[in-house]
């Protein structure tokens, strides 16, 4: 009989360790995967942020330059040179 409770006491002790440890190894896995989706995340905005700070280093050139400046005030301003003029097209409904 004590050899009987001492097998049910080991077998219950071993699969609540077991359950424990599988317990466990979830609640890593899940944040494993919640950490993934964020690093993916992170990389997307990343990606995203280095071709905007491309696209807004090209701009700042080309408005450093008098060439790309100029065209874009007039068309801020909507000014023209003597041998320009500034057609408006609308939308045909």
């Amino acid at each position: 009989m004590t050899r009987l409770a001492s097998r049910f006491g080991i077998t219950a002790l071993a699969l609540v360790i077991s359950a424990l440890v599988g317990v466990q190894y979830a609640h890593v896995i899940k944040r494993n995967v919640a950490l993934a989706r964020e690093l993916h995340s992170v990389q997307r905005d990343v990606t995203s942020l280095r071709a905007r700070e491309i696209e807004q280093n090209r701009e700042i050139r080309r408005l450093t330059d008098p060439r790309g400046a100029i065209p874009e005030i007039h068309g801020r301003l909507h000014l023209f040179d003597d041998k320009e003029a500034i057609i408006y097209l609308e939308h045909a409904r």
